[in-house]
């Protein structure tokens, strides 16, 4: 049965409240794959990115972003295995969606089965957006601190870009975990909130910059989760105490790294690379479990904001203007589907 559904469109130019808009397209339109009716989705950086035509995200416009989505299986394709079943609840955040293929924002999406991952009976359907990409981003960085051997005993961790959705969960998730966390943010005013979420101490980033431009800084970070890259991320460096580690996972300060070698050939510091986009979905599946079980958030929604679709385009100007605290949740709930486009 073919249906019309909702679905935020961009052209990749700015400004997007000229270049973006609601809009009602045909099913028959999405790609081949198992058809999902979104529930939930969530906004992220990346999307305001594909929303306004950086480079190296979507390739086609007009383009629907989100690289996250939540819901209900609709419809399975006639070369579907046993794994999945219509009516389930499912999870779908990162892969092409979103990039080159139709995402998130939008009531309707098509993705191929390998891309799927059945939502915990634990977590509700706006639950798991409320982490989305981000949580999986953090959780991921998270773990791999504790894969090279992190504990508290290492002393305090530090966590850049503090007030966005991957600095936030990281906090939570890391304080939880028994770890002294420094949440680093250029909104200091935001400290209370940060606090609230189990920051021992906030740094203001301006402050944290200026510790000088010598090769090496004071022993200072049992280890460190950057979600900036650029300056930030070699400030970091030079201050990891010896066989500290940095998980580094985003560039919203600068894709460029132009330090030196010092912190890696002098105190053996780590540096690892967070990539959430491609992950394994096994990675995926163990990671979900985590944060419906042993790793779940009670301040998670602390940090939330929930909006409809109509919402998006302001929302995602937010998110470039980087005046946003948290996460954006959107509902594209059945229930909310009345307000957001004319009959």
């Amino acid at each position: 049965m073919e249906m019309t559904y909702r679905a935020f469109e961009c052209s990749g130019k700015t400004p997007l409240s000229e270049h973006a808009r609601i809009v009602r397209r045909e099913t028959k339109a999405l790609l081949p794959g198992v058809l999902i009716r979104v529930h939930y989705s969530a906004l992220n950086y990346k999307d305001a990115l594909a929303a306004s035509g950086h480079k190296g995200i979507a390739s086609h416009y007009p383009h629907t972003p989100g690289i996250d989505a939540a819901g209900v299986i609709e419809a399975l394709p006639d070369s579907a295995g046993t794994h999945f079943s219509v009516g389930d609840e499912v999870i779908v955040t990162g892969y092409d969606l979103g990039m080159d293929r139709a995402g998130g924002l939008a009531e309707y999406i098509t993705v191929p089965e390998a891309w799927i991952v059945k939502k915990p009976e634990a977590l509700s359907l706006d639950g798991v957006m409320a982490l989305g990409t981000a949580g999986i981003t953090a959780g991921m960085a998270v773990d791999s601190l504790l894969q090279v051997g992190l504990t508290p005993h290492f002393g305090e961790i530090a966590v850049t870009g503090a007030t966005g959705g991957v600095g936030s969960i990281a906090i939570m998730l890391l304080a939880q975990l028994g770890f002294k966390v420094v949440a680093i943010t250029g909104k200091i005013e935001q400290a209370p909130l940060l606090q609230e979420l189990g920051a021992m101490q906030v740094m203001d980033r301006h402050t944290f910059l200026r510790q000088g431009d010598q090769a090496l800084l004071d022993e200072r970070w049992g280890g460190a989760i950057d979600t900036l890259g650029g300056e930030p991320l070699i400030t970091l460096l030079k201050g990891v105490r010896y066989g500290g580690s940095v998980a580094c996972c985003g560039m919203a300060s600068s894709s460029q790294l132009n330090g030196n070698v010092y912190p890696f050939i002098l105190r053996g510091v780590n540096l690892l690379g967070v990539d959430s986009a491609q992950l394994p979905l096994a990675f995926r599946e163990d990671l979900w479990q985590k944060f419906a079980h042993e790793w779940r958030l009670s301040k998670l929604n602390h940090i939330v904001d929930t909006i409809h679709l109509d919402a998006v385009l302001a929302s995602l100007e937010s998110l470039l203007r980087g005046d946003h605290v948290g996460r954006f949740v959107v509902d594209l709930s059945p229930e909310s589907a009345c307000s957001d486009f004319p009959k």
